[in-house]
């Protein structure tokens, strides 16, 4: 039941974020031209992050209600397959990592990150949203749920092209716009960016096996249980 609640509060809490982002964050061009850049609001990683967390809790949701968990076989087992494999490709990594970086910027100069004048225009529970309930909620779902891991190959092969895709897109941004998305990149160098792109990727890599070793610890028996969690795991060695 308290697993039922993490993914009716994640899907209804980032649901809101993302909408309210899109909807009423609007920043003039003469206070951060990067705002009104191309792209919208969709240059950013956060924003990507808040949309891929609203959508993991969603069909978690969904999972619950329609109850595909309990059952054994058939479709149930590829859309809980799916639901596993988001969750820890992509959003455990990705929301540590988001939060990490983003936190650790802003203790350095937050101006890199999200500057002053930003404050009248994006409320601090929006911030806490977007930045820090992400990973709250990730460690809330791994306490409560089990989730199967597919291989470590293939893991960080997925998490590489999701970072690879977004490193393009960015910098596809910059090449319309003539602005960098972060303004960390307007005090970088090119080998300065190269060496911070590496260690960005690293660090991705790093939260996926924070993620797959913190699974095994808090439920180190789970795979030997039950029919699904057994067909999951021989799903994903098929794969």
């Amino acid at each position: 039941m308290l697993n039922y609640v993490v993914h009716l509060v994640g899907a209804c809490l980032f649901s809101f974020g993302v909408i309210y982002d899109y909807t009423y964050v609007i920043v003039p061009t003469t206070v951060v031209p990067i705002m009104s850049a191309y792209g919208g609001k969709f240059k950013f990683l956060t924003f990507w992050d808040a949309i891929l967390q609203a959508l993991y809790f969603i069909l978690c949701l969904v999972i619950d209600v329609v109850g595909w968990e309990r059952q054994k076989g058939g479709s149930s087992i590829w859309i809980c397959a799916l639901r596993d494999y988001i969750f820890t490709v992509f959003a455990f990594p990705v929301a540590l990592f988001v939060s990490a970086t983003f936190w650790g910027l802003y203790a350095v100069d937050r101006e890199l990150v999200l500057p002053k004048v930003l404050d009248p225009y994006f409320p601090v529970w929006l911030n806490h949203i977007m930045h820090t309930f992400i990973t709250v909620f990730a460690i809330f779902e791994m306490l409560t749920s089990y989730r199967a891991y597919t291989t470590k190959t293939k893991g960080l092969i997925g998490l590489l092209l999701f970072q690879l895709t977004y490193l393009s897109w960015m910098h596809f941004v910059y090449y319309k716009s003539g602005l960098w998305v972060y303004n960390v990149f307007n005090v970088l160098n090119i080998p300065q960016r190269i060496a911070f792109l590496v260690v960005s990727i690293l660090t991705g890599f790093f939260f996926y096996f924070v993620g797959e070793n913190l699974n095994s610890m808090i439920w180190p028996n789970e795979e030997s249980h039950g029919t699904l969690r057994q067909l999951l795991k021989s799903q994903w060695q098929n794969i």
